[in-house]
């Protein structure tokens, strides 16, 4: 056998010496013409094949599925199953290694991973290639368990027990924190008491022998389970705006898990950016904040942590962000009679790397905003563009009075959208559906989205022409074609137009017609599951395919701003490895399978 074979390409990548040795000695070449059938339907394939030279076609029907290109493999399922599923076509003339089927049966026994991303479903891939990352991707310190942290003991105290004793107790255990019993209600609970809470005690104004602890411990406890991720963990702390965290398995209380010993054990700095907006006085300050966001998401990507836990702490940390910008600019009253909120892809907690604002205030009914409202607006859209979020084309911003209006105003514009569903209205309509409030009183937010989910009650003719979206971008009918380099437009392929939109829209759809209030397409997709509105493999395979498509749409754009370019949202097909060339085509076609459901489901061909 030629010593050329690339062993570099996936799934050989992941073979040893004596398994490299097993494929030289079990391979040889083959060659065929252009249109030559090399596997037909239902025949028992004999080796598997790895493509040196051409492309070749796979056909079900007459539907072509895929095309296969240089370094490629062919047909894994098949050979294992002992019967193909497809017809493979050369497209052009074809040089292919051809691994005979023992070989290939010797070394999935030996090499589960080999086995996995040879003929496994998208899950089962991903699932492999975490266990073959690198050493220091596999001890990412956000992927740890919170368990493997430092957790300070508990130490527990009944609610009666005074203020003094409590102090005491700090002293003589060297703790800052324990935890209070109430045995006085049914059930009974528990509370935490710091150090911190001394302050009320000394401003209550009684002798602190005389105030029970358990008149000043807080009873809603934030808790996580010793099994969670270290990075789930820190998403607590800044959603729920607290520094400590009790770890409990079951009824048990395993520890305390403080802010300080997490944030020390973690190699990013989101905890540094919460604290600098927090304090933040100015919108300087705020700018120099939002600048590090891009960088903690760079190193936390390239050290292996989830890209949806990514996005959610991104979610978290702009939240903050946009929270303390309106703050510095907007007056109280108007913040207490307002909400602000953002939608889209930010609303949904699945944004990265900074686009386009979606953004928008809901006033209360009654309230008198201030005379230079306007002013504001203008104001706070210009100081998210100065933090790096560009002002968004279409106007999907608050200082668009088109996107600021009173609970009833908008409330009759989104009634608008449903009863008189135009293209702009329904794409309205679904950026409006991801909305997340940020700051003022999220009520006001939930009523609009209340009175949406009550009048898309049973009309059908209006979710198939909202679900009908999904076909607005992407050509399905050629993908493969520019994942392979064929054709004119073959260098850049648009993730989002292709693979993240249909999925993301056909899920929120389905929400759409189940009135569910989830906003994150994950939470979607396992409310749908659990409703049993989606297959639970369809489920899995859509959660996969999607953080891997918004994996690599941000190792893209980092690229493109390591080296000084912008952002341009597409993926270079050239620079694509075999491995990401082999999962982009598995998660493009479970996005393709995934809109035949739609528009089945939602009669589309009927519109």
């Amino acid at each position: 056998m030629p010593n050329a074979f690339n062993f570099s390409a996936s799934p050989f990548d992941c073979l040893n010496q004596d398994e490299q040795r097993l494929v030289r000695d079990s391979v040889d070449v083959a060659y065929f013409r252009e249109g030559e059938t090399i596997l037909e339907l239902g025949v028992a394939p004999t080796h598997l094949f790895v493509i040196i030279k051409g492309y070749v076609t796979q056909y079900d029907g007459d539907e072509v599925i895929t095309t296969y290109g240089p370094d490629d493999t062919f047909d894994g399922r098949g050979l294992v199953a002992g019967k193909t599923s497809s017809r493979f076509v050369a497209a052009e003339e074809v040089v292919a290694y051809q691994l005979a089927r023992q070989a290939v049966s010797d070394l999935i026994a030996s090499n589960a991973t080999f086995g996995a991303l040879l003929f496994s479903d998208l899950s089962k891939k991903l699932s492999a290639l975490s266990q073959r990352q690198s050493q220091h991707e596999m001890q990412s310190l956000t992927l740890s368990r919170v368990d493997e942290t430092f957790l300070r003991p508990a130490h527990f105290v009944d609610a009666g027990t005074d203020i003094l004793a409590v102090v005491r107790r700090f002293q003589s255990q060297r703790t800052s924190t324990v935890l209070v019993r109430d045995n006085s209600v049914q059930p009974a609970r528990l509370g935490i008491f710091t150090a911190t809470g001394l302050q009320r005690a000394l401003l209550d104004g009684r002798a602190l022998d005389q105030v029970a602890v358990g008149e000043l411990a807080n009873f809603s406890l934030i808790t996580v389970r010793p099994s969670d991720q270290v990075g789930e963990a820190m998403a607590s702390l800044l959603r729920h705006r607290v520094h400590r965290l009790v770890v409990t398995e079951g009824d048990d209380v395993l520890g305390v898990l403080e802010a300080l010993d997490l944030f020390s054990f973690l190699s990013n700095h989101s905890h540094m950016i919460t604290v600098q907006i927090e304090n933040a006085d100015d919108l300087a300050t705020l700018t120099q904040a939002a600048s590090k966001i891009t960088r903690m998401m760079s190193l936390m990507f390239r050290s292996g942590t989830r890209v949806l836990l990514i996005a959610r702490l991104v979610q978290e940390l702009n939240a903050r962000l946009f929270e303390r910008a309106w703050q510095l600019i907007a007056p109280a009253d108007l913040v207490r009679n307002s909400c602000l909120f953002v939608m889209g892809s930010e609303g949904r907690g699945e944004q990265l790397l900074k686009t386009d604002q979606d953004n928008a205030l809901i006033l209360r009914d009654g309230y008198t905003p201030p005379n230079d409202l306007d002013d504001i607006c203008q104001r706070f859209s210009q100081a998210l563009a100065d933090f790096g979020y560009p002002l968004c084309p279409g106007g999907i911003m608050l200082s668009n009075p088109h996107w600021r209006k009173a609970v009833s105003e908008f409330g009759q514009m989104t009634r608008e959208w449903l009863l008189l569903p135009d293209p702009d209205s329904l794409m309205n309509l679904a950026i409006f559906m991801d909305a997340h409030a940020v700051c003022g009183d999220a009520q006001l937010l939930e009523q609009l989205r209340a009175g949406i989910m009550m009048l898309a009650t049973d009309n059908d003719a209006m979710l198939a022409r909202f679900a009908a979206a999904i076909e607005a971008f992407g050509n399905s009918q050629g993908w493969w074609n520019r994942l392979l380099g064929l054709g004119d437009a073959a260098n850049i392929l648009n993730l989002k137009k292709e693979g993240i939109f249909p999925l993301v829209h056909g899920v929120r759809s389905m929400a759409l017609e189940k009135h569910l209030s989830a906003t994150s397409t994950i939470d979607r997709i396992a409310a749908l599951v659990a409703q049993g509105a989606l297959g639970a493999e369809m489920g899995s395979e859509l959660s996969e395919s999607l953080q891997f498509l918004m994996g690599l749409r941000l190792k893209a754009g980092l690229s493109e701003l390591e080296t000084g370019r912008a952002v341009s949202g597409g993926v270079e097909l050239a620079k694509l490895s075999s491995l990401d060339r082999d999962l982009l085509k598995d998660a493009l076609g479970v996005v393709k399978r995934f809109k035949a459901v739609l528009r089945y489901r939602f009669k589309l061909d009927a519109l």
